[in-house]
């Protein structure tokens, strides 16, 4: 029997290489099997067993604390409680200078004071640190352990104080940019309320939402939001799913109509029979995705991984090589260069780098599952921007979904009512999207088909139906060479044939309107440089109608889906290639392209089926996803370039012996302020 699996929310993430620090220690647990932190989510998941009282002591270097999702959230701490070891640390810090000032220079009580400073601000790092090196465990921390002991050893009292205040600082900012980022994606969690009001037969129940079961039926009232997903049974209203599908505009809703928890309840009164579970839930479905998205790590983060792996002991190797070499072959001052191989550890210290990627990536997952955009990890976010090539699904992507007769005429001396009647009976028993626009229009001309009975039906993909009637074969599907349908399919028409033995006796022209979201769409996706393609099951003259209307680059018309497939991998040959489409009937040529986008209009489908998921069920949401896209990988260069140049021009220093602590450690700060601000400003992007 295989161990439980629970997942524990963390509070108090400094810096993901503290991150790193907690899972070994939680992996050392001896009834823990495995451990995976997800830094970007704040959330731990543990295979085998272990107490909350086993994990907060494993996270105790961090002050990391086990946040229970059922108690209620903490209150805020005031700035000067949250920060208080580092205000009062930097207090006497200044205080020593001071005194330094006033004293016209350093004695017994400003090395003191200084001395002060530097256990209340690091003795956390130094507890951390010191367990670090005697584990050989070499990050942060243990640099700037080693850093701080090394200048309090050659009385550089006041540099030794400044690296710890400002260390202290650089960690406080990383951990208040991860929470800004983290903000847009943690906001989701409290958009449901937590409880519900319940029809029972004693009267109206409040209830929490855990308590909730399939079946119940949730009393709406206007203004409320929903706890639960469900079906309407009776009322209807304006709802805003903004937090489901981005759309800015309340969607009418009916009996009948499926809502979702999150959504904000405008007008109406409605009774609700609840469908799924609070757990199962759309909006708990995103959440959970959007999370283990951030645990899918870039091709950038897997480089920044393992560049720190090696990164941070051949910085250890190089500030001990500068400390010795030059008083051991040249007689230099051992003094000063101690100080310069102290300043290269500390000027060492990977914090930019390490956040420079992992905080691009929340940032930007979080601001698009805000707008309604489902990107399910870091190396999608990355491809969809490396994609030169776009293509489309027509059905339900570029057109709207829901197709209509436009024409129908009769051959011969067929009776209109007799052919319309036929050709209902054989597609009532079709699952084809273009079956249910033949049944709406015999119905609207007040048909009757239900009693005819039909036997042998057969229905072949991509080609039609057949089915015998009254000992006659009657057959539907496409035109193949008859003239008559050129001029509807150049009009962008789908075009039908009914055959009675091999006879054309009846012809109907479908129309699916283009989403009016498409064409604009089309045209900004060309603006950022993208090619477009489009794959469909129609002839090429209705398929060359309907790209030349939209401005799309390349068609692929009388395609079955295995050729889709094929025209996905063809594209592929010589660049990457994103395949949009609707999630169900492109799951191939989705899985095929090296991001599938499905449109989605928050369906299960839609969350479960493809790399990206727009859950508006708007194209319109496409650009943004690519420029978001774009964008991100622009700043995790930059942040990565800049990190590692700052760095290299600090170390270059070393060479006149110009190098300091001071330079050190702000060069450090500086670096990780810049790449945090440059990071977040993904959760802004807009359009």
């Amino acid at each position: 029997m295989e161990n439980e699996q629970k997942t524990y929310r963390i509070d108090g993430f400094s810096c993901a290489n503290c991150a790193k620090t907690f899972e070994k220690n939680v992996k050392n647990i001896k009834s823990v099997e495995n451990a995976e932190v997800n830094f970007g989510a704040s959330k731990i998941t543990i295979t085998g067993d272990a107490t909350v009282q086993q994990i907060e002591k494993a996270g105790a270097f961090e002050k990391l604390k086990v946040v229970d999702k059922n108690q209620p959230k903490p209150e805020k701490q005031s700035f000067f409680k949250k920060h208080r070891e580092v205000l009062i640390s930097g207090l006497f810090m200044l205080l020593g200078f001071a005194l330094i000032i006033i004293n016209d220079g350093q004695n017994a009580i400003t090395t003191g004071t200084f001395l002060i400073s530097i256990i209340i601000g690091g003795y956390q790092m130094f507890w951390t640190g010191i367990n670090n090196l005697s584990k050989l465990r070499f990050d942060m921390k243990t640099l700037m352990t080693i850093a701080v002991i090394g200048a309090a050893l050659i009385g550089e009292w006041p540099e030794a104080a400044v690296v710890v205040v400002l260390f202290a600082v650089s960690e406080s900012l990383e951990r208040y940019s991860m929470e800004k980022a983290r903000a847009s994606i943690q906001s989701l969690m409290e958009i449901a309320p937590n409880t519900a009001v319940i029809k029972t037969p004693a009267g109206n129940k409040e209830l929490p939402v855990e308590d909730v079961r399939i079946g119940d039926i949730m009393i709406i009232k206007p203004g409320d939001k929903l706890s639960m997903d469900g079906v309407i049974q009776s009322g209807s209203t304006n709802i805003n799913q903004a937090a489901i599908t981005g759309e800015a505009l309340p969607a009418p809703k009916s009996a009948g109509d499926d809502v979702f928890a999150g959504t904000l309840n405008q007008s109406g009164y409605l009774e609700v029979e609840v469908t799924k579970n609070n757990e199962d839930t759309t909006l708990a479905k995103i959440i959970q995705l959007v999370e283990e998205a951030q645990q899918e790590r870039a091709p950038a983060q897997h480089f920044v991984d393992q560049f720190a792996k090696y990164y941070t002991p051949a910085i250890m190797v190089a500030a001990l090589l500068v400390a010795i070499i030059p008083p051991l072959l040249f007689g230099a001052s051992w003094a000063t260069w101690v100080y310069q191989g102290l300043a290269v550890l500390v000027v060492g210290c990977p914090c930019a780098l390490v956040i420079s990627t992992p905080i691009a990536i929340v940032s930007a997952i979080g601001n698009a599952a805000n707008r309604g955009v489902l990107i399910k990890g870091g190396v999608y976010l990355e491809t969809i921007g490396q994609s030169r090539t776009i293509a489309f699904d027509k059905t339900g992507t570029l057109t709207e979904g829901h197709p209509h007769v436009t024409d129908f005429m009769t051959y011969g001396d067929y009776d209109r009512e007799a052919v319309l009647a036929l050709s209902a009976a054989l597609e009532s028993k079709s699952e084809h999207p273009l079956a249910a626009s033949i049944l709406d229009f015999t119905e609207s001309e007040d048909v009757e088909y239900s009693t005819i009975h039909i036997d042998d039906f057969k229905a072949e993909t991509g080609k039609g139906i057949t089915g015998t009637i009254d000992c006659k074969i009657y057959s539907i599907g496409k035109p193949e060479n008859f003239d008559d349908a050129d001029a509807y399919q150049s009009e962008g028409k789908t075009v039908m044939i009914i055959k009675e033995n091999n006879t054309v006796i009846g012809l109907f022209a479908v129309i699916d309107p283009l989403r009016e979201s498409s064409k604009a769409a089309i045209e900004k996706l060309h603006k950022m440089g993208s090619r477009t393609a489009m794959l469909t099951g129609d002839n090429e003259k209705t398929a060359g109608a309907i790209a030349g209307t939209l401005g799309i680059d390349t068609v692929y018309a009388g395609l079955m889906p295995e050729d889709k497939l094929d025209a996905i991998k063809n594209m592929q040959s010589d660049h990457k290639v994103t395949m949009v489409g609707d999630g169900i009937n492109d799951a191939p040529a989705l899985a095929t392209a090296d991001i599938g986008i499905a449109m989605g209009k928050g369906t299960d489908t839609a969350l479960e089926t493809a790399d990206v998921a727009l859950m508006g069920n708007d194209i319109s949401q496409l650009p943004f996803t690519v420029n978001l896209s774009k964008r991100t990988l622009r700043i995790i260069k930059a942040n990565i370039t800049f990190s590692l140049v700052i760095k290299l021009i600090a170390l270059l220093l070393v060479i006149p012996g110009w190098l300091t602590l001071w330079i050190a450690i702000l060069s450090d700060i500086g670096a990780t302020l810049i790449v945090a601000l440059n990071g977040m400003r993904l959760l802004r992007v807009k359009e």
